[in-house]
Protein backbone atom coordinates (compact mmCIF):
# COMPACT_ATOMS: atom_id res chain seq x y z
CA UNK A 1 0.00 0.00 0.00
CA UNK A 2 1.40 3.37 -0.86
CA UNK A 3 0.97 6.20 1.31
CA UNK A 4 -0.91 5.96 4.79
CA UNK A 5 -3.95 4.85 5.09
CA UNK A 6 -6.63 6.29 7.61
CA UNK A 7 -10.43 5.22 6.92
CA UNK A 8 -13.14 7.56 8.88
CA UNK A 9 -17.48 7.28 9.29
CA UNK A 10 -19.13 8.88 6.42
CA UNK A 11 -21.02 12.29 8.74
CA UNK A 12 -22.66 15.29 6.99
CA UNK A 13 -19.04 17.47 7.43
CA UNK A 14 -17.53 14.55 4.92
CA UNK A 15 -19.70 14.96 2.14
CA UNK A 16 -17.36 16.45 -0.35
CA UNK A 17 -14.96 13.22 0.65
CA UNK A 18 -17.80 11.21 -0.33
CA UNK A 19 -18.54 12.96 -3.78
CA UNK A 20 -14.62 12.89 -4.27
CA UNK A 21 -14.71 9.08 -4.68
CA UNK A 22 -18.28 8.73 -6.13
CA UNK A 23 -17.00 11.06 -9.10
CA UNK A 24 -18.90 13.61 -11.07
CA UNK A 25 -21.14 10.86 -12.57
CA UNK A 26 -22.16 9.18 -8.43
CA UNK A 27 -20.12 6.04 -9.38
CA UNK A 28 -21.67 2.95 -10.89
CA UNK A 29 -23.97 4.55 -13.69
CA UNK A 30 -25.20 7.17 -11.64
CA UNK A 31 -25.71 5.28 -8.49
CA UNK A 32 -24.33 7.17 -5.53
CA UNK A 33 -24.75 3.97 -3.71
CA UNK A 34 -28.55 3.85 -3.73
CA UNK A 35 -28.40 0.35 -5.26
CA UNK A 36 -29.47 -2.09 -1.72
CA UNK A 37 -31.31 1.28 -0.44
CA UNK A 38 -33.80 2.47 -2.87
CA UNK A 39 -37.42 0.54 -4.03
CA UNK A 40 -36.22 -0.49 -7.43
CA UNK A 41 -39.11 1.00 -9.26
CA UNK A 42 -38.01 4.03 -7.54
CA UNK A 43 -34.26 3.95 -8.42
CA UNK A 44 -35.09 3.14 -12.18
CA UNK A 45 -37.01 6.49 -12.26
CA UNK A 46 -34.95 8.47 -10.39
CA UNK A 47 -31.86 10.52 -11.76
CA UNK A 48 -28.72 10.91 -10.65
CA UNK A 49 -29.21 13.84 -9.02
CA UNK A 50 -32.45 12.35 -7.26
CA UNK A 51 -30.51 9.32 -5.91
CA UNK A 52 -27.27 11.46 -4.52
CA UNK A 53 -29.53 13.88 -3.01
CA UNK A 54 -31.33 10.48 -1.53
CA UNK A 55 -28.14 9.67 0.02
CA UNK A 56 -27.25 12.61 1.07
CA UNK A 57 -30.32 13.12 3.02
CA UNK A 58 -29.62 9.51 4.00
CA UNK A 59 -26.04 10.72 5.83
CA UNK A 60 -27.93 13.87 7.32
CA UNK A 61 -30.56 12.02 9.28
CA UNK A 62 -28.76 8.98 10.22
CA UNK A 63 -25.78 7.15 11.55
CA UNK A 64 -23.26 7.01 9.30
CA UNK A 65 -23.68 4.53 6.29
CA UNK A 66 -20.32 3.21 5.68
CA UNK A 67 -16.60 4.14 5.83
CA UNK A 68 -14.42 6.35 3.35
CA UNK A 69 -10.80 5.58 2.81
CA UNK A 70 -8.18 7.88 2.35
CA UNK A 71 -3.98 7.67 1.40
CA UNK A 72 -2.00 10.80 2.56
CA UNK A 73 -5.37 12.48 3.79
CA UNK A 74 -6.84 12.04 0.24
CA UNK A 75 -10.12 10.32 -0.27
CA UNK A 76 -10.29 7.51 -2.28
CA UNK A 77 -12.56 4.81 -1.40
CA UNK A 78 -15.94 3.74 0.00
CA UNK A 79 -17.60 0.81 1.60
CA UNK A 80 -20.70 0.60 2.67
CA UNK A 81 -21.58 -1.36 6.07
CA UNK A 82 -24.41 -1.06 8.37
CA UNK A 83 -27.25 -2.77 9.63
CA UNK A 84 -29.49 -5.45 7.20
CA UNK A 85 -32.33 -3.19 7.68
CA UNK A 86 -30.86 -0.31 6.42
CA UNK A 87 -29.98 -1.91 3.23
CA UNK A 88 -33.85 -3.52 2.29
CA UNK A 89 -33.23 -4.42 -1.45
CA UNK A 90 -30.00 -6.50 0.21
CA UNK A 91 -32.88 -8.51 2.23
CA UNK A 92 -35.08 -9.25 -0.82
CA UNK A 93 -35.97 -13.11 -0.96
CA UNK A 94 -35.04 -13.25 -4.38
CA UNK A 95 -31.32 -12.09 -3.66
CA UNK A 96 -28.15 -13.98 -3.68
CA UNK A 97 -27.62 -11.80 -0.06
CA UNK A 98 -30.93 -12.90 1.64
CA UNK A 99 -30.78 -13.62 5.28
CA UNK A 100 -29.96 -17.13 6.23
CA UNK A 101 -33.22 -16.02 8.79
CA UNK A 102 -35.31 -13.83 8.57
CA UNK A 103 -35.26 -12.16 11.55
CA UNK A 104 -31.41 -11.62 10.67
CA UNK A 105 -32.91 -8.79 8.39
CA UNK A 106 -34.61 -6.64 10.90
CA UNK A 107 -31.97 -7.57 13.72
CA UNK A 108 -29.76 -4.75 14.72
CA UNK A 109 -26.78 -6.68 15.43
CA UNK A 110 -26.72 -8.48 12.01
CA UNK A 111 -24.56 -5.89 9.85
CA UNK A 112 -23.60 -6.40 6.13
CA UNK A 113 -21.01 -4.63 3.87
CA UNK A 114 -22.65 -4.24 0.74
CA UNK A 115 -20.65 -2.18 -1.46
CA UNK A 116 -17.49 -0.44 -2.64
CA UNK A 117 -16.07 1.62 -4.65
CA UNK A 118 -12.64 3.30 -5.38
CA UNK A 119 -11.29 5.88 -7.50
CA UNK A 120 -9.57 4.51 -11.02
CA UNK A 121 -5.92 5.36 -9.76
CA UNK A 122 -6.54 3.44 -6.60
CA UNK A 123 -7.85 0.28 -7.93
CA UNK A 124 -6.08 -2.83 -8.31
CA UNK A 125 -3.79 -2.02 -5.68
CA UNK A 126 -4.94 -4.26 -3.20
CA UNK A 127 -6.55 -1.45 -1.40
CA UNK A 128 -9.76 -3.57 -0.23
CA UNK A 129 -8.51 -5.08 2.60
CA UNK A 130 -7.63 -1.99 4.39
CA UNK A 131 -10.90 -0.92 3.47
CA UNK A 132 -12.88 -3.90 4.50
CA UNK A 133 -10.55 -4.34 7.64
CA UNK A 134 -12.02 -0.67 8.12
CA UNK A 135 -15.78 -1.91 7.77
CA UNK A 136 -15.42 -5.12 10.17
CA UNK A 137 -13.91 -2.13 13.25
CA UNK A 138 -16.60 0.22 12.42
CA UNK A 139 -19.26 -2.48 12.75
CA UNK A 140 -17.30 -3.52 15.95
CA UNK A 141 -17.20 -0.57 17.24
CA UNK A 142 -21.32 0.42 16.83
CA UNK A 143 -21.91 -3.13 18.10
CA UNK A 144 -23.00 -5.52 15.55
CA UNK A 145 -22.88 -9.19 16.52
CA UNK A 146 -22.30 -10.69 12.95
CA UNK A 147 -21.44 -8.58 9.57
CA UNK A 148 -22.01 -10.41 6.34
CA UNK A 149 -20.92 -10.02 2.79
CA UNK A 150 -22.00 -11.67 -0.55
CA UNK A 151 -18.56 -10.65 -2.54
CA UNK A 152 -17.54 -12.00 -6.01
CA UNK A 153 -15.41 -14.99 -6.53
CA UNK A 154 -14.34 -13.70 -9.93
CA UNK A 155 -14.16 -11.21 -12.14
CA UNK A 156 -12.20 -10.29 -15.63
CA UNK A 157 -10.18 -8.29 -14.02
CA UNK A 158 -9.30 -6.91 -10.66
CA UNK A 159 -10.27 -3.34 -11.58
CA UNK A 160 -13.37 -4.20 -12.77
CA UNK A 161 -16.34 -1.95 -11.72
CA UNK A 162 -18.60 -5.71 -11.21
CA UNK A 163 -16.71 -6.01 -7.78
CA UNK A 164 -18.71 -3.27 -6.28
CA UNK A 165 -19.81 -6.01 -3.90
CA UNK A 166 -16.12 -7.09 -3.20
CA UNK A 167 -14.23 -9.99 -3.90
CA UNK A 168 -14.54 -12.98 -2.10
CA UNK A 169 -10.67 -13.49 -1.33
CA UNK A 170 -10.60 -9.99 0.70
CA UNK A 171 -13.55 -11.27 2.91
CA UNK A 172 -11.59 -15.01 3.44
CA UNK A 173 -8.38 -13.12 4.22
CA UNK A 174 -10.42 -10.99 7.11
CA UNK A 175 -11.68 -14.04 8.82
CA UNK A 176 -15.28 -14.53 7.30
CA UNK A 177 -16.36 -17.97 6.20
CA UNK A 178 -18.70 -19.15 3.95
CA UNK A 179 -22.48 -19.81 5.16
CA UNK A 180 -24.26 -20.32 2.04
CA UNK A 181 -23.99 -19.91 -1.74
CA UNK A 182 -27.51 -19.02 -3.85
CA UNK A 183 -25.34 -18.59 -7.03
CA UNK A 184 -21.93 -20.06 -8.39
CA UNK A 185 -19.45 -17.63 -6.97
CA UNK A 186 -21.67 -15.63 -4.87
CA UNK A 187 -21.37 -16.88 -1.49
CA UNK A 188 -22.88 -15.10 1.64
CA UNK A 189 -19.86 -14.89 3.88
CA UNK A 190 -20.29 -13.87 7.64
CA UNK A 191 -18.00 -12.82 10.71
CA UNK A 192 -18.40 -13.12 14.00
CA UNK A 193 -17.62 -9.59 16.22
CA UNK A 194 -18.97 -11.54 19.72
CA UNK A 195 -17.88 -15.07 19.36
CA UNK A 196 -20.96 -16.19 18.59
CA UNK A 197 -21.37 -18.15 14.79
Amino acid sequence: MQGEFLARPLTPDLWTDFEAVMGPQGACYGCWCTYFRMPAAERKEASAAEKKAFMKARVERQRPPGVIGYIDGEPFGWVQVGPRADVPNWNSPRTVSRPLEEADAEDPAVWAVSCFMMTNRRRGQGLSHALLGAAVQFARESGARLLEGCPMEQAKQSKSVSLFVGPSNIFAAAGFREVAQRKAGRPLMRLSLSGAV
